[in-house]
């Protein structure tokens, strides 16, 4: 792949040069949301935020609307940075993304993450609870975004914001609405899944769920906040993601 292909999945890569450790990072809203990680997690940290098209810097390009149409892409532009322990951190979409992104790693025989972190994202096994949105036209669109998604009433009240967001976020919900769980076994490295504390995308029990998908080490953290909270509580989820990648580079410290 291209290097100019590769800058614009991977636009806030920041390299490090002793790095013993990637955290893949991925999220529907766009990879700018990770661009501070870096600064409170271990310095061997290399943290990788990954840009979907139809997002941010990449708007005009055609979002993907297919969950494994997205992993396939994936793979080719994340292969270089698998030479190293790496894990996968996913918001919303994003965990889901990076969900099925480990399941094909797997079944390709290829190495996996060393640890998959989840946020506002309810286990993938689980039926949608939510109405459908994504073959809806904007104006009913944006309708359902206020009466069943809690989206903010400041940006609902911006014709220009709702314009802007309006590509990347319906992309958004077509990726759930389409995606199909099948049974696989589960992971034995560590999950990690963080909701918020008024999260309508959410509920304790769907969090909980995610415990299914591994055999080793799981925890769940509820941190202040609705679906945003990886914005408005990050000082508090980054701290809580370097606990889990500080605990692994000092277990495995042969390793890394």
């Amino acid at each position: 792949m291209a290097a100019e292909e590769k800058n614009r999945w991977l636009p806030y890569r920041r390299e490090v040069e002793d790095c013993k450790l990637r955290l893949i990072c991925f999220s529907g809203g766009g990879a700018s949301t990770f661009t501070s990680w870096w600064k409170n997690l271990p310095a061997a940290v290399e943290v990788c935020p990954v840009q979907f098209p139809g997002r941010e810097n990449r708007v005009r390009e055609p979002a993907i609307t297919r969950i494994p149409q997205l992993v396939s892409q994936l793979m080719g532009v994340l292969d270089p940075l698998l030479d190293r322990p790496f894990a996968l951190f996913g918001h919303s979409v994003g965990a889901l993304a990076a969900f099925e992104l480990a399941r094909q790693l797997r079944r390709q025989g290829l190495g996996g993450p060393e640890w998959l972190l989840t946020s506002g994202y309810p286990a993938p096994q689980l039926p949608q609870r939510r109405p459908a949105v994504s073959h809806l036209a904007p104006p009913e669109f944006w309708q359902a975004m206020r009466d069943h998604y809690s989206m903010d009433p400041v940006l609902l009240g911006s014709e220009d914001m709702k314009s802007f967001l309006y590509p990347g976020l319906r992309a958004d919900y077509e990726l759930v609405e389409t995606y199909v769980y099948e049974e696989e076994p589960p992971f034995s490295f560590p999950i990690s899944v963080f909701g918020g504390s008024h999260d309508p995308e959410t509920t304790d029990l769907e969090l909980l769920a995610w415990q299914k998908h591994t055999t080793g080490r799981f925890r769940k953290q509820i941190l202040e906040g609705d679906h945003t909270f990886i914005k408005t509580a990050r000082d508090s989820l980054v701290y809580e993601v370097a606990q889990d990648l500080g605990y692994l580079m000092a277990a495995n410290a042969s390793r890394f």
